[in-house]
């Protein structure tokens, strides 16, 4: 590469990093002022909860995916993907591959739809896909905002129960999903930019690249990521902006009561359609509690709104085939009934 163009590179590269590092730091207040400030809405209205939502949810993905893919990108330049994916597949790490997914996910502070770039740069890296599916449960389900706001409402017992249960369902979820060699089943786009990764790491070893030439690449791989996938963030999250704010508390507690043997599937199947992050579910839980909601089934309702949504849904459709999706729904689905049955017998 030629002197001039490399410095361009740098300059540019040293300056956009830290304008999107800058950016999604204060992209609450901006998203804030923007909504409320230019276009007038009402912080208080539905529409207002929404249009804020949209906006603050979509840039932040975006931002997420560029840097996640970049940074995967610089990953693979120097680790290829073929010794790391051989390494997670052959050596005898007795499932502890996927409990550090797992607890990774738990200290992460990401929601279901922001889980999903990481999801693709750890599929683009050649991270065994049971792995990386320990991660994409637990990370929505468990994080330092929830159990502190957990601790504070329902006491130490309840919180322990929540946060070991959400690492090992995260553990146990990815390990069993990992046996059902559903690779197959990821979508063409994902296969192609693995392949393109792996050539693309091989080319750079042989010809012994320097990183300032491989850069080019490696932010274009990141941008092409991002305009693939613009079109799944902006429905996913339009949906999941529609559905923001809107929980019928009173309907759910008549239906969700103790006497009633089918209240844990059914809050399941009545949370996939929501949508929110662990923080902000915390506190309608209590509400459901106070209402004679036993907790085990508000804490399976959290878990289903958190960990599966119709955004990430259609978030994942670019990454998955439907089959597989449907796979991973239904097996999580399942465990969290599971674990809603047994929190309503300990707690």
């Amino acid at each position: 590469m030629e002197k001039k163009k490399r410095i361009r590179l740098i300059a540019a590269v040293a300056l956009v990093l830290p304008v999107l590092i800058i950016l999604y730091y204060f992209l609450p207040q901006i998203v804030d002022v923007f909504t409320y400030g230019l276009l007038g809405l009402n912080a208080d209205s539905h529409l207002g909860a929404s249009v804020n939502f949209f906006f603050y949810d979509t840039v932040k993905i975006l931002i997420l995916l560029f840097l996640i893919s970049s940074l995967m990108g610089v990953v693979n330049a120097y680790f290829p993907i073929d010794r790391l994916r051989n390494y997670l597949t052959s050596k005898k790490l007795y499932g502890l591959q996927y409990f550090f997914a797992s607890f990774f996910g738990a200290i992460t502070p990401f929601c279901s739809c922001s889980s999903i770039p990481l999801f693709i740069g750890f599929v683009k890296g050649g991270i065994p896909l049971g792995v990386t599916f320990a991660f994409l449960i637990t990370s929505p389900l468990v994080n330092e905002v929830a159990v502190a706001m957990f601790l504070g409402i329902f006491g130490l017992k309840a919180t322990l129960i929540y946060s070991v249960s959400g690492i090992l369902l995260g553990t146990v979820g990815g390990y069993i999903l990992g046996k059902f060699k559903l690779e197959r089943y990821l979508s063409d786009w994902v296969k192609q930019i693995q392949a393109q990764s792996e050539m693309e790491t091989e080319q750079w070893e042989g010809e012994k690249t320097p990183f300032i030439d491989r850069l080019p690449s490696i932010i274009k791989d990141g941008w092409d990521i991002v305009r693939k996938v613009l079109v799944y963030v902006l429905i996913g999250i339009a949906i999941g902006a529609a559905m923001h704010g809107y929980v019928p508390e009173n309907f759910f507690a008549q239906y969700l009561s103790a006497d009633r043997w089918y209240a844990v599937p059914l809050a399941v199947i009545l949370a996939v359609p929501m949508y929110a992050n662990a923080a902000g579910i915390v506190p309608v839980i209590q509400v459901f509690v106070a209402k004679g909601v036993p907790l085990g089934t508000a804490i399976a309702f959290m878990m289903a709104v958190v960990g599966l949504s119709l955004p990430e849904a259609t978030l994942l459709k670019k990454v998955m085939t439907w089959k597989l999706i449907g796979i991973f729904f239904g097996t999580i689905s399942l465990f969290i009934i599971l674990l809603g049955y047994l929190f309503n017998i300990v707690l």
